[in-house]
């Protein structure tokens, strides 16, 4: 009998969760899928790069959209069990409310096995390929987006001017390049032939001119002076195009596997800038995921309640639960990175004070004293449409 239970509240919690974590996870990306089209239409990059993209951003919105999801669902599966006096029948035939414990413990499992291994492995390895990949992106669409006759200024600070190239693209001929970076003294490049050389190891693409000569002229148009080279580098601003130039060894704290922080942590002579820095990613990678067991705890006692609007009310009630949530988290990380309060407990108290409340809650709620929670969204509009009605009718 509890089986069939247990495969029923699963069967509840499951169904909005699939759709939630969908909808959540596909409007996060909505934003990134914008910029990657821009990608793909305007700088030339191609399809395939595009969908490994697309797929190594996907890991970093997971860990956010599932334990959203998991809230969300358990409200609207339970709050519909609530709402239909299905969980009033199973109380008056002998059922506690603990019962309920094991379905969702179950679910609230699965839920922070997957978002573990997301944050624990996918994230960071997703992170440090995307920053490789991008500057692949960006080291091809160097070579692809500069057309023959054409004026291109997708790098900052530099106007490039090709007037011919081959078919097979290795190189640029009759090359003139307008140099504004250094303001004072902007020059004009011009060359009989030009390569595009990458650096792997620096993660810079070089613009190498061969036979020309660099013209500058100062502001005041009082000085002029030339310089004939055989051979001139041009670096290439890659981070106003697509991708930051940084080294490939130098992994941001973001990029590094929990193992990789625990270990920088323990390096002397950090400072204490980058010290919390990593901290707060050390904390946050463990801490996220057990969100998953705190937003199970929570949910059940929460979803008690007899009302009709189950799925408006139970998407409400957790959208407002998760703003509550991340205020808190964001403003401990705040004060973690002024130095006002340690990582560990400016990482932690999220967690801790939802525990605290979610654990006291479901004792109320298995005592039959369970915290009705009224959110009067819709009785305040219809009270405001009729006062904005009389003043039309007046």
């Amino acid at each position: 009998m509890l089986k069939i239970i247990d495969r029923y509240i699963l069967k509840e919690i499951a169904y909005p969760f699939f759709l939630i974590l969908f909808v959540l996870t596909f409007v996060l990306l909505m934003g990134k899928i914008i910029q990657l089209m821009d990608l793909m239409v305007n700088k030339g990059v191609s399809f395939v790069d595009i969908s490994k993209l697309f797929l190594l951003l996907t890991p970093s919105f997971l860990i956010l959209t599932i334990p959203i999801s998991l809230l969300i669902s358990i409200l609207i599966g339970l709050g519909r069990l609530s709402g239909d006096n299905e969980l009033t029948i199973l109380k008056a035939s002998g059922m506690s409310l603990y019962k309920l414990v094991g379905p969702v413990a179950l679910a609230s499992l699965i839920a922070f096995t997957i978002t573990a291994v997301t944050s624990l492995f996918l994230v960071p390895h997703s992170k440090y390929a995307t920053k490789n990949l991008l500057f692949n992106v960006a080291k091809k669409k160097a070579s692809v987006g500069i057309k023959e006759k054409v004026f291109n200024d997708d790098f900052k600070g530099i106007l490039l001017y090709a007037e011919s190239i081959p078919v097979h693209g290795d190189y640029m001929e009759g090359v003139v390049i307008q140099d504004t970076r250094i303001s004072k003294e902007p020059s004009t490049i011009i060359a009989e032939k030009a390569f595009l050389v990458s650096d792997p190891s620096l993660m810079t693409v070089t613009l190498r001119l061969e036979n020309g000569s660099t013209h500058t002229v100062d502001k005041m148009l009082k000085n002029y002076r030339k310089m004939d080279f055989s051979s001139y580098d041009v670096n290439l601003d890659i981070e106003s195009s697509i991708a930051e130039a940084k080294k490939v060894n130098a992994k941001d704290s973001t990029e590094m596997t929990v193992w990789e922080l625990s270990q920088k942590l323990k390096t002397a002579g950090l400072e204490d800038a980058v010290f919390r820095e990593m901290a707060i990613e050390f904390y946050k990678t463990i801490t996220t995921p057990l969100s998953c067991i705190v937003f199970g705890i929570l949910g059940i006692p929460l979803s008690i309640r007899a009302h009709r609007a189950v799925r408006s009310r139970g998407f409400t009630l957790g959208l407002i639960i998760v703003f509550i949530y991340y205020i808190i988290r964001l403003g401990g990380e705040a004060l973690v990175e002024t130095g006002r309060l340690s990582p560990l407990i400016g990482t932690w108290s999220p967690n801790i004070i939802f525990c605290i409340v979610g654990f006291y809650l479901l004792i109320r709620a298995a005592n039959d004293r369970p915290l009705r929670i009224e959110i009067p969204i819709g009785a305040y509009l219809k009270q405001l449409m009729g006062k904005c009605a009389k003043r039309i009718d007046s």
